[in-house]
């Protein structure tokens, strides 16, 4: 009923529009895969980063690690489980997305090479104009050289 009121089926082509759009698709999208590789990543912190770094440091697990003031606890384990886990999302993102990315892009973007301005004297080796039929620089008459 209130729908109907205000512009009814135009407010809800706009509200299917929008919905459809490629963009909020693909936002969507990304929102809920990277969801999924953030679970992933932070399994693989706990499970195996936090363990080996463990190893190495003497500490079993960051998450334990906290200090009270008045009574109040504050988790910095938790932080840095957290900060190593923002830093394999970071390197996997760089090292298997963006450089493979700006790569494909750099070779799709390739600007062929221009045509030739100058060429080479064979007697005296001087950069000379393409066109030219004698050398600037020896005069020596250049063979094969357009004539006008």
């Amino acid at each position: 009923m209130f729908i109907s009121t205000i512009g009814g089926s135009k407010m809800l082509d706009g509200f299917k529009q929008f919905l459809l759009r490629g963009n909020v698709v693909d936002l969507a999208v990304g929102v809920v895969i990277g969801a999924a590789f953030g679970k992933i990543v932070e399994t693989l912190v706990s499970g195996f980063i936090t363990p080996l770094i463990a190893a190495i440091g003497g500490q079993p697990d960051f998450s334990g690690l906290y200090f009270t003031i008045n009574n109040s606890k504050f988790m910095y384990g938790q932080f840095i489980n957290a900060i190593i886990s923002f830093l394999i999302i970071a390197a996997v993102v760089y090292f298997l997305i963006v450089l493979p990315l700006n790569a494909l892009i750099a070779r799709a973007h390739k600007e062929p090479s221009p045509d030739p301005t100058t060429k080479k004297c064979p007697e005296c080796t001087s950069e000379i104009a393409i066109d030219a039929r004698r050398c600037p620089f020896c005069t020596s008459v250049l063979v094969g050289s357009p004539t006008k």
